[in-house]
């Protein structure tokens, strides 16, 4: 004992050597792992006590020892011996009448108290009933020791040992019968069945007993706070608190209890006690007594009608109701509101399960009767549950959300079994009052701050708030349109109105009524049967011209007039502005029926309250929401409007550059400035915008390209000057910023402009514009070249010659070698694979139009990507990267391969590096560890096999069959030996793949490379025709030593099946061969 008391001062001495306390621990640790061997000891540890009481050891030492006896308890398979179990009952018992029925109960150590509890419920566990079947009874004799301060109390119980009781009971609940805890541990089978077979027998013998104890033991305390509160003399609000808590506690923990006999729980004695619980002052123990009633309202039992029984004999209603009106309006209320909705939301989800309950008995009609009866409860609570979702806390209102889902779900089911009878009054009702609540819960609180607003907490609360309400609205909207329709209309209607007449209206009414034009659009996209914004049937579509104007407007339609009419974007509320905008952009084809409404939206979008507003934040959005709109309707869009917006938006296209306050070196700022949220990321829409607008001036060339040029001159301008600008020391690097800017702009301005078409037609004009572009990838080309070292640049290069290629067609295509030249060298190799993708975008877009450039980047493309994939990959990122890269790179060569532009590999600068690619391809194919890359891979070689593995046969067959298709006329192009790679190499390869390490059968993505083996199969035999099957049947298949009639069967379906359905037999047929 001396050793393991040395042991555990050392350890909990941090002054200690480091060495001396690793011995300790190592020490400790053995006797933990051998408790049958220590318990004893550890037992008179705990125990231990001198004659005055107190007790011998610290309490680190005692909470060690616990330890150690919760070992023995926990890790025994078999039972306690008797000689242990009786050891243990009488320290215990021992302990508990001195420390908690006649002492202090672990006063100077409360943190013991729990621990002991524990250990208790252990041993309880162990030996209960078999060899401690009075374990119960044993405790309720200590419980009835009363002390002479209980007595003073009036108490039944000793308040300590109550204590102690209701701990282990909670900790008994928590070993036997918490799913939490038993699923954290490991499964034991003999342990599930013990735990079983105690809780069974305490909930048969015991519950009686327990349930009386419990009551008792809260009737004791609500009397003693009442004896406390009408002591005219005491003052005493220490003891008072301390009290309050107790009782709190003791309620927390007697109704977890939940595998006991309800019939025991909820009797005539405590319902009432309960109930005067529940109207106590302590708003703590109200909660908690709520909690009770949740717990109570959500036990599970076997029949039906017992839990029907159940929920009436607990009566909520009628004090929820009482509740909810006592505590409406009251702030200090919320807590108690809260736990009142979740005990609302409990009942109504339990009545929703007997009413949804499709395993229901309906002998006797006992089903439909009780399910109408648990309809009956649910209605009557609805009112409840409306008042409850229209509290002003959000915490309160939240609480009912997941039962009203349910009862909307419900009622959708109803509608669609019966259509025409689902509707009663009562469901009527409260789906008015649901949606009259839900909408006014969307409202902007009255009182609130502009500090409040300014909070991005606190907008996405409100906006999350928003969602989750609209989602009923959505479920009131397919159950019963009409009701949502006129509610809208009215709402927003008056409200407009209203406001245009120049009424009072605050501007929480006036924004929400905005928001509910914005949000009936966005419902009516749900539900098929509302038309979009016409209601009578439009004219054949293949009439030249419809009139949309002839057409009446849908009720959305007429919001959104009256909404453009009540000039309500002149607001001086930036939210009911920011919603009016948000609005109008989001339903751009309303504008295609009523033309009149572009100019006066368009002129508020161009004013001080649209994008020149003061206020960054709103500003930033405008622009977006300004290029949507203009996007939408600039077919729409008044010739004679173009030149006025662009007018008056010339000042908003300067570009205000700054780098972040920080000291890291340049790349990070540079990085950091990209990646950074500023105004540029909104104004970049800007840019776009007017290239959009410049693009519908088609019919006026010279006009147009004058404007164009206008713009791009003074950008690429200080382009110029911006390069000439010398940077002094590593931290100069705002000139790198802006021409990252400038670049990014340029980009955009073309982004605008419509796509060229691909191929060019014969005879094609080229469009004005495209010199003006091919002046603009100069600079940005010149730009990069000065600055190719920074990152963001080289980045900002290729998203302008994305969007500059598009629009202006192969007449930019000259510059990609040099672009590619100047960022090679400085590429990082997380970039390779940005850039990679960048030129398969190219090739998709430009096709064979981009032969001559191609021709030029196959080799040092093919070379920089050999060395980077020679490398070794250090690190996940690094390994990460190579292979994003490597699979990017294959995707390019597919693109090339799928079209005519596949001969580029037969020019003399490329032919020669046909087989090195198929070399490394090939290496892509083996590598089972990236299934991904090596189904590319696959697809590729089975491409490269179809285009040069071809004999003169084969090429003649294919040519007459295109030419009695009417078929344009192809090339025969030829690998010289590239028919012995294919035999040598890839027909073993393919069936010996399944043989590589690291091939897993049953990865999806392993399917799927099979797949493309089989196309690989395919198009060898496809483009050698007789002789491949000659090889598979005399030479290949019999040296794997396959049978004559497997090798029929393979060369039946080879011959047979097109390459779709010849996939699907090679995957099956090699899933086959490896589950044998």
């Amino acid at each position: 004992m001396e050793q393991l008391l040395s042991a555990i001062a050392i350890v909990s001495d941090p002054t200690q050597n480091r060495e001396l306390q690793g011995q300790a621990i190592e020490y400790l640790n053995t006797v933990r792992n051998s408790p049958q061997q220590s318990w004893q000891m550890a037992l008179n540890l705990f125990v231990d006590s001198r004659p005055d009481g107190s007790h011998v050891h610290d309490p680190q030492i005692r909470a060690f020892a616990l330890q150690i006896l919760d070992d023995l308890l926990n890790l025994s398979s078999d039972p306690l011996d008797a000689n242990t179990v009786a050891t243990l009952r009488d320290a215990f018992h021992t302990y508990i009448r001195a420390e908690y029925a006649l002492g202090s109960a672990e006063a100077k150590a409360p943190f013991i108290r729990n621990k002991f509890s524990h250990t208790l419920s252990l041993l309880l566990i162990s030996s209960y009933p078999d060899q401690w079947p009075n374990f119960f009874t044993n405790f309720y004799e200590l419980l009835q020791m009363v002390t002479a301060e209980s007595s003073q109390s009036a108490s039944s119980f000793n308040p300590q040992v109550s204590t102690l009781f209701l701990r282990t009971l909670s900790e008994i609940s928590a070993e036997i019968a918490d799913s939490l805890l038993k699923g954290a541990r490991e499964f034991s089978e003999d342990r599930h069945r013990r735990d079983g077979a105690v809780r069974d027998h305490i909930r048969d013998r015991e519950s009686k007993t327990i349930s009386e104890a419990v009551l008792t033991i809260i009737s004791d305390n609500e009397a003693h706070l009442v004896a406390i509160r009408n002591r005219a003399e005491s003052g005493n609000a220490g003891a008072m608190e301390e009290l309050i808590a107790l009782a709190r506690a003791q309620l927390t923990t007697s109704f977890h209890l939940a595998w006991i006999n309800i019939n025991f729980t909820v009797t005539p004695d405590t319902l009432p006690l309960l109930f005067r619980l529940l109207s106590d002052p302590a708003q703590t123990i109200r909660v908690e007594t709520a909690n009770a009633f949740l717990r109570m309202v959500n036990k599970g039992l076997k029949e039906p009608q017992d839990k029907l029984h159940l929920l009436r004999v607990l009566s909520l209603r009628e004090v929820l109701t009482t509740l909810e009106e006592q505590t409406r309006g009251q702030d200090d209320q919320h807590l108690f509101r809260e736990s009142l909705g979740k005990v609302a939301n409990g009942l109504g989800l339990e009545l929703c399960k007997l009413i949804e309950d499709v395993s229901l008995p309906f002998t006797a009609n006992l089903g439909p009767e009780l399910q109408a009866n648990a309809q009956q409860l649910l209605n009557d609570l609805l009112p409840i549950i409306v008042r409850f979702l229209a509290d002003e806390w959000d915490a309160v209102s939240t609480t009912v959300h997941v039962l009203i889902s349910t009862v909307l779900g419900g009622f959708k089911r109803a509608k669609k079994a019966s259509p025409h009878t689902y509707m009663t009054p009562e469901k009527a009702q409260f789906l008015s009052s649901l949606l009259e609540v839900s909408l006014q819960k969307m409202k902007w609180d009255p009182e609130v701050s502009e500090e409040d607003l300014e909070d991005d907490d606190y907008r996405q609360e409100f906006d999350q708030m928003r969602k989750d309400l609209r989602t009923f609205l959505e479920h009131i909207l397919n159950i019963n349109d009409d009701l949502v329709n006129g509610y809208a209309q009215t709402l927003v209607m008056n409200t407009l109105q209203a406001y245009q007449s120049g009424n009072n209206i605050s501007w929480q009414d006036v924004e929400l009524a905005v928001f509910v034009v914005y949000l009936y659009g966005e419902l009516q996209k749900g539900v098929k049967e509302v038309a979009r914004e016409l209601k009578a049937p439009l004219p054949n579509s293949k009439k030249p011209k419809v009139n949309y104007a002839e057409f009446p407007l849908t009720p959305h339609g007429d919001m959104l007039m009256a909404l453009i009419q009540s000039n309500v974007f002149a607001h001086p509320h930036s939210l009911v502005v920011g919603q009016f905008f948000e609005t109008v952009g989001r339903y751009g084809d309303f504008f295609k029926t009523r033309k009149e409404c572009i100019s006066p939206v368009l002129s508020a979008f161009i004013g001080t309250k649209g994008i020149h507003n003061e206020q960054e934040n709103l500003r930033g959005r405008l622009f977006y929401l300004f290029h949507r709109f203009i996007r939408d309707i600039r077919q729409e869009i008044p010739q004679e409007f173009i030149t006025t917006i662009l007018s008056n938006i010339g000042d908003l296209l300067i570009l205000n550059v700054e780098l972040p306050e920080d000291d890291s070196p340049q790349d990070d700022i540079l990085e950091a400035a990209v990646n950074t949220a500023t105004l540029f990321d909104s104004q970049i829409y800007l840019f776009e915008t007017v290239g959009t607008l410049l693009a519908l001036m088609h019919n006026s060339p010279g006009e147009q390209v004058s404007l164009l040029q206008a713009l791009t001159t003074p950008l690429l301008t200080s382009l110029q000057e911006t390069l000439q600008v010398q940077m002094i020391g590593p931290q100069d690097v705002l000139p790198v910023l802006r021409v990252h800017h400038l670049i990014r702009a340029l980009g955009n301005i073309s982004k605008g402009f419509p796509d060229a078409p691909v191929p060019t037609p014969p005879g094609h004009p080229t469009p004005a514009w495209v010199p003006t572009f091919e002046g603009v990838a100069d600079g940005i080309l010149v730009s990069l070249t000065r600055m190719s070292e920074y990152k963001i640049v080289r980045d900002a290069a290729r998203f302008a010659f994305s969007r500059i290629i598009a629009s202006s067609g192969p007449v930019i295509a000259r510059f990609i070698p040099p672009l590619m030249a100047a960022t090679l060298p400085n590429m990082k190799s997380e970039e390779l694979a940005d850039f990679i993708n960048f030129l398969g975008l190219i090739v998709h877009r430009l096709q064979f139009e981009i032969f001559d450039v191609l021709n030029q980047l196959i080799a040092p493309l093919y070379h920089h990507i050999a060395n980077l994939l020679a490398q070794p990959m250090d690190g996940t990122d690094a390994k990460r990267e190579i292979l994003l890269t490597k699979r990017a790179y294959l995707e390019v060569l597919v693109s090339i391969m799928s079209g005519k532009l596949f001969i580029v590999f037969m020019s003399d600068h490329n032919k020669g590096l046909v087989d090195p690619i198929c070399q490394l391809v090939l290496s892509c194919a083996v590598d089972t560890s990236d299934p991904g890359s090596q189904r590319v891979a696959w697809t590729l070689l089975a491409r490269f096999t179809t285009h040069f593995g071809k004999t003169p046969a084969q090429f003649e067959a294919t040519a007459a069959d295109r030419a009695a298709k009417g078929l344009e006329a192809e090339t025969y192009y030829s690998i010289p030996g590239y028919e012995s790679f294919i035999y040598e190499r890839l027909i073993p390869l393919a069936f010996d793949l399944p043989n590589q390490p690291g091939f897993n059968i049953k990865d999806g993505q392993t399917s799927l490379v099979l797949g493309e083996v089989g196309t690989l199969i395919v198009s060898t035999r496809k483009a050698r025709g007789q002789e491949s099957l000659d090889f598979f049947s005399n030479v290949f298949l019999p040296s794997k030593g396959w049978p004559q009639e497997a090798i029929g069967g393979f060369i039946e379906q080879l011959v047979q099946l097109d390459t779709a359905n010849f996939k699907k037999y090679w995957t099956a047929f090699v899933k086959r061969q490896m589950g044998k």
